[in-house]
């Protein structure tokens, strides 16, 4: 029970329902002006100039990629947990209200999205996120002009959250959009969102790129987004699956999930994430032809060889990632690769941060025999592997496994009750290792409370002596006064911050 009370805590803390910001605080409900007003004056023709010219950049932009961009009709059954099932067992709600006896319910619905029509080999299909269309029974797709095909799915994948439609009927008249790099993309570029957001059918809106390379907790739980584009492009509900084109008219992304409140409940907006095109395109041909992705699997779990002893990263010479656990059984298990080792090369390539590994053996074949050089005890040493089949998200991330094995009971200071960083809450706080502790509660006025820490940061070192495990905690703290002054290195949003608490 306290297993499962301490993962329902985390995950409320990094639901990704919104991580805008809007300013508080009272404001006048009128302006006033100090001075003299200024009087308009016409824009010197160089500024007009350059004021048309991007106009008109954005207005071809929508153009080119506008019409091929298309509303999705979902519509489907659901399984529901009855609402009634904690009053079955008292008689006088079952007589007098008629509680239904069964626990699950099938529920009817429909939804709406937003996809674009792309060129494969001279056909015509449908890009789109697979949360839109997933346990749809029926789907249809709209085009600006209003007509309508009826759909099937091509391929799904849950990793990157994409789908693949084929429309059926005629599609000769249908636009294309032009597929481009989500590599060329730098912060600060315009970005354009196309869809229909609320069921409001070619919806067009203007921002720019955020930021890159946002790992991003998903809603459900279960595992993150890698290397999203974030974009203050408004983005709504109908967005999902509909794309974020760059200023040339080319799709960069896949608009698939917006943030539209806090962990304390504070609605904010102008924050909202998009699949960049290339993840897309690395798995595209076997999505269409084989109906799936299956990539490669080495079993391990890694971080940073930052997030490693100052020493073993001056040995890697920054290079590599560092294993923090091993999965029994797995690829690597029977490679020999154990904890604490470097992974430095895959196949000849540097791994020079975590994206690269990933990449290196999720887009290896299921089978592929892979070089592995790898930096242990000062030493570098060869071992090979061969890769299986990745899980599911839902295998890999299910938190049953770790609730039966999980026995320590951590000690409470400073004001601060800590719990072991599983797997499971480690990927949804957006870490790929799980040393450290993680904070579940601050008692009020206490030093953790005033030093500003928060529910869910992950402390790394107390005073620079490693943190990994619950037990490491409660040898440091039980050794430690209650007036002591420790410094404690935090993992917080993926940053490390060093926090002292001081009296």
């Amino acid at each position: 029970m306290r297993k499962s009370w301490i993962i329902g805590a985390i995950a409320s803390l990094v639901v990704i329902g919104g991580l805008a910001f809007t300013w508080l605080g009272p404001t006048d409900a009128t302006v006033s002006l100090a001075g003299t007003p200024a009087i308009a004056q016409e824009a010197p023709n160089a500024n007009r100039q350059i004021t048309d010219s991007g106009n008109t950049a954005i207005k071809q932009a929508i153009a080119s990629a506008g019409p091929a961009v298309v509303r999705i009709d979902v519509t489907g059954v659901q399984t529901v947990t009855n609402p009634f099932s904690q009053l079955r067992d008292d008689p006088f709600y079952r007589r007098f209200f008629r509680i239904p006896d069964d626990e699950d319910m099938q529920r009817q619905f429909q939804s709406q999205g937003s996809g674009f029509v792309f060129l494969f080999e001279g056909e015509k299909l449908v890009l789109t996120n697979r949360h839109v269309v997933d346990e749809a029974d029926t789907i249809q797709v709209v085009d600006l002009n209003g007509t309508t095909w009826d759909a099937t799915i091509v391929g799904s994948d849950e990793l990157l959250d994409v789908a693949v439609l084929r429309l059926d009927g005629e599609t000769d008249d249908l636009a294309t959009v032009h597929l481009g790099s989500s590599a060329s993309l730098e912060i600060g570029d315009w970005s354009i969102a196309i869809g229909s957001p609320l069921g409001l059918s070619y919806t067009v809106t203007l921002g720019i790129i955020s930021a890159l390379d946002r790992d991003v907790p998903k809603p459900d739980g279960m595992g993150q987004f890698l290397n999203l584009i974030q974009t203050d492009a408004a983005v709504n509900p109908g967005n999902s699956g509909g794309p974020l084109v760059n200023a040339y008219g080319e799709v960069v992304g896949i608009n698939t999930m917006i943030a539209n409140r806090s962990s304390s409940g504070v609605a904010i907006e102008g924050i909202n994430f998009a699949v960049p095109i290339d993840s897309v395109l690395d798995v595209l041909d076997m999505l269409i032809r084989e109906g799936e992705v299956r990539r490669g699997y080495l079993g391990v779990w890694y971080g940073p060889i930052s997030e490693g002893p100052e020493d073993l990263y001056e040995e890697a010479g920054g290079l590599g990632v560092i294993v923090s656990e091993v999965v029994a059984g797995s690829p690597a298990d029977e490679a020999g690769i154990v904890a604490g080792d470097v992974i430095l090369e895959v196949d000849g390539k540097p791994i020079t941060d975590s994206d690269i590994f990933a990449k290196e053996i999720g887009l290896s074949p299921v089978g592929a025999v892979v070089e592995l050089i790898v930096l242990r005890d000062g030493e570098q040493i060869t071992l090979s592997a061969t890769l299986g089949e990745r899980p599911s998200e839902t295998a890999i991330y299910s938190p049953e496994e770790e609730e039966e094995t999980e026995t320590i009971e951590a000690e409470s200071r400073f004001g601060l009750t800590v719990a072991p960083l599983t797997r499971s809450i480690a990927l949804r706080l957006g870490l790929q290792s799980t040393r450290g502790v993680v904070i579940i509660e601050i008692a009020p006025g206490t030093k953790g409370y005033w030093a500003g820490l928060e529910e869910g940061d992950v402390i790394r070192e107390i005073n620079q002596i490693p943190i990994d495990t619950v037990e490491d905690w409660n040898f440091i703290v039980s050794r430690m006064d209650d007036d002591a002054t420790p410094v404690l290195t935090v993992i917080r949003d993926g940053s490390e911050n060093y926090i002292p608490l001081d009296e």
